[in-house]
């Protein structure tokens, strides 16, 4: 049902929710600062501690940058990314009770990360020196002022809207139907029905259009295609994404199709091919930017060596200066208008590099884990919306409850999808999972409308294998704890039994068979201490040793878009009063179990998990499947 709230009054209600969980993220991250340990810190993946700095010079961009390397805990997760806010620190001790941190003044950004290996970009030289005389030094995650700055700045941006903004804000906010253009449907032979169907609706579509794509039914590829059609018709789009590994994604697959890109911010996987359509390595490779360089070095030399009493300093600094801003306006325009996608994230859209342009379409990958308010962030400078996502996967993080339950979660798709469905466009054909580990997610999540496409309907590893298992890991040794040091639950014995079910079917398909076919696997926990715990068993297992390649140990936010042959999933919940916390969220085990290629194996206490309907629906779902084999 649509809401009788006014499209303003709507936009309000989230500002002050999205305020909410500002303050609510602002105090935990005082309370982790002042509170929480360095050891839980560098275990969470918020700290790296010890640090060793291997170098600094100026960036392409003129910002003084430092590489900084850990040396310790390198199999830790880290959540370090490019555009994250960071601060420095010295600590002489590691332990909880006796360290003394001490925080550096100011905050630096992470430019890229590459493993082990981070380069953080510093306000300046004098900081530089602060940074190579501190003692024991460590780095951690500051609070990002930043995107909830842009956040906030773009709602108030579309609530004040006059224009195009504030047509797109009412139409969402009403019961009015987008406007489409009417045409013949063109063909796509190398696309299914629905995906045919999704792309004919981008194209028509004057206002918004939602591509909404359950797992393994091509999303990004129906997107790509959609971009592409896009740009037979206009000179260029913009297209964005919540995370940068997303952005990264959808990228990669189009410079793979041939259409120029311009990524804005540097990528999560630092590979060649990923910094060859970055706006930085594509800005350095400009034929102008020796001589840039070289009027910088001159801006740099002339500060360090200024004279006292120098008549001409300034006039000579500000002839330097016109001629570098006019070359790199220069540089800026010839990069701009030769990439026809220009690529980020959405609080990336908030950028001083995109003042001033305009774009026709806006693509936006991922939609369902955005904020709302993210989503307005690049829409002042387009005429129409594409999302693409799937509201029935992951959900966007709220830390704050209270905003939670007041709808702060609630996504810009989710919201769309309700109340304009002439406007989505569902893909129906999946091409990942046997048909028994995709029906139980077809028929709980989609209403029954995904089906299999053939040639994976019934694809295996081993003969008569049932393609999922649940193992009821309940009984008297099985039980989760709660460890404060390394954040979360864990359950040591159902991590020991997950290698010793996955040992076992290893054995039933043989060492020879899983290294020539390269057959990969996921272990997946919802919980970051058992994800760890996992991660150090592996490690240390000699069977497992020949195999570590084919193996990745990791959190269901963390397979997010991506796909193995074999999954095995530990749920490490048991307890007697059935209490299964964020396990509630269904959206999250949706992304779990949909990883699964040919083997889907799950590891749970089943009286624990089953008290609640969706996993007593599964655990039968998994039992009649037996009975029928």
């Amino acid at each position: 049902m649509v809401s009788t709230t006014s499209p303003v009054q709507a936009l309000t209600q989230q500002r002050l929710l999205l305020q909410m969980e500002y303050q609510a993220e602002k105090e935990a991250f005082r309370k982790q600062t002042e509170e929480m340990g360095m050891m839980r810190k560098v275990k969470r993946g918020d700290a790296w501690y010890p640090l060793q700095i291997t170098k600094s010079y100026y960036n392409s961009l003129n910002q003084l940058a430092v590489e900084v390397m850990r040396t310790t805990d390198t199999d830790i997760e880290h959540n370090f990314e490019f555009g994250k806010p960071i601060i420095f620190f010295s600590c002489d001790s590691m332990s909880q009770k006796d360290a003394r941190i001490k925080y550096l003044s100011f905050t630096a950004m992470v430019s890229y990360v590459d493993g082990d290996r981070m380069v953080c970009v510093i306000p300046n030289d004098g900081y530089l020196l602060t940074l190579q005389r501190t003692d024991h030094l460590g780095v951690q995650l500051s609070f990002d002022e930043t995107s909830y700055r842009l956040m906030l700045d773009a709602l108030d941006r579309a609530i004040r809207a006059k224009g195009r903004l504030a047509y797109l804000r009412d139409l969402f906010y009403s019961r009015k139907e987008p406007e489409v253009l009417t045409f013949a449907p063109m063909h796509f032979p190398y696309l299914n029905t629905t995906q045919e169907a999704a792309v004919n609706l981008v194209l028509r579509a004057k206002d918004v259009a939602i591509v909404h794509g359950p797992p393994g039914t091509g999303k990004t590829t129906t997107l790509v295609e959609a971009i592409h059609e896009t740009l037979m018709r206009e000179s260029q789009v913009l297209v964005c994404a919540q995370s940068n590994m997303a952005v990264d994604w959808i990228s990669e697959k189009l410079a793979d199709r041939g259409i120029p890109v311009l990524r804005l911010g540097n990528p999560t996987r630092v590979t060649d091919k990923m910094l060859s359509f970055t706006y930085e390595r594509r800005f350095e490779g400009h034929p102008d930017y020796p001589q840039l360089w070289a009027i910088r070095k001159a801006i740099r030399d002339l500060r360090a060596h200024r004279k006292r009493g120098d008549e001409k300093y300034h006039q000579k600094m500000e002839s330097l200066k016109g001629r570098a801003t006019e070359l790199e306006i220069r540089i800026n325009q010839e990069l701009f208008d030769d990439a026809r996608v220009i690529a980020c994230t959405l609080v990336g859209a908030g950028h001083r590099l995109l003042d001033g342009r305009k774009f026709s379409s806006l693509f936006i990958d991922e939609a369902a884990q955005a904020l709302e308010a993210a989503c307005w962030i690049p829409m002042r400078r387009v005429g129409r919306v594409i999302l693409a996502g799937d509201h029935c996967q992951l959900p966007p993080t709220v830390k704050s409850i209270a905003a939670l339950k007041a709808g702060l979660g609630r996504t810009l798709m989710e919201h769309l999808v309700e109340t304009k469905p002439s406007a989505v466009s569902l893909l129906q054909t999946q091409y990942r999972m046997n048909e028994d580990i995709m029906r139980f997610s077809s028929d709980y999540f989609y209403d029954g409308k995904v089906e299999s496409a053939p040639d994976v309907k019934y694809r295996g590893i081993l003969d008569l294998d049932i393609p999922i298992e649940w193992i009821d890991t309940s009984g008297e040794e099985m039980h989760e704890e709660f460890v404060g040091d390394s954040f979360g639950r864990i359950n040591k014995k159902e991590g020991t039994l997950t290698l010793e079910t996955l040992q076992h079917y290893f054995e039933r398909i043989g060492k020879e068979r899983l290294l020539d076919e390269r057959i990969n696997v996921g272990i997946i926990s919802p919980y970051r201490a058992q994800v760890q715990y996992l991660r150090r068993l592996v490690s240390r297992s000699e069977y497992f040793k020949p195999f570590r390649r084919l193996i990745s140990v990791n959190t269901v936010d963390g397979f997010q878009g991506q796909e193995r042959d074999i999954i095995v999933i530990s749920l490490v919940r048991s307890n007697q009063e059935g209490q299964i916390g964020f396990l509630r969220d269904l959206r999250r085990m949706n992304v779990a179990i949909t990883r699964a290629r040919m083997k889907l194996i799950i590891l749970g206490d089943v009286p624990t998990m089953t008290r609640h309907p969706f996993y007593k629906q599964l655990w039968d779902y998994i039992q009649r499947l037996k009975r029928k084999e």
